[in-house]
């Protein structure tokens, strides 16, 4: 009975993680538009500051004087933070592959992004080599885990492999 509880936690395993690659190919596709647009936003508003003479940190000082300027300026600084994170998640998540991507879970951090993604994603049947890939990864890793999690419970000789 426990072999099959392991074997079903397993499979399950395989299918979740066979999913990840495409779902990451979809959130780097959304992640370059993010950049794209956020990168707009960065060139106009430079521009605008060298028109007046200013660069892009003297122009977000000189956006203070109301409480609507301070929140402008505000919002600016998170663009423009999430444009430079974006970025270098981006270069990362471009470089690595889709087998690579599952050691790079930590670079998918833009959340609006990511939130966009999960609900649009439709999970499908992997026919990629990666996706096979990654569910046998997941058949591996959702066999030893509910392993390692059953040792606790199981009388010592057992643990030995003596019975």
């Amino acid at each position: 009975m426990i072999r099959v509880l392991r074997l079903i936690a397993a499979v399950a395993c395989a299918a979740a993680l066979s999913q990840f690659p495409a779902f990451t190919d979809q959130y780097v596709q959304r992640l370059g538009g993010q950049v794209d647009a956020l990168t707009l936003v960065a060139t106009e508003f430079d521009a605008s500051a060298r028109a007046a003479g200013l660069d892009r940190d003297q122009a977000l000082a000189d956006l203070s004087a109301s409480r609507f300027q301070q929140a402008h300026r505000a919002d600016l600084i998170r663009a423009f933070q999430r444009l430079d994170h974006a970025r270098a998640d981006l270069q990362m998540l471009r470089i690595a592959g889709p087998l690579e991507r599952l050691l790079l879970p930590h670079r998918m951090r833009d959340l609006p992004t990511l939130a966009a993604t999960w609900g649009d994603f439709s999970p499908a049947l992997p026919l990629t080599a990666s996706g096979l890939i990654a569910a046998l990864i997941g058949l591996a890793l959702g066999w030893v885990l509910t392993g390692l999690a059953g040792l606790p419970f199981r009388r010592p000789q057992e643990r030995l492999g003596w019975r």
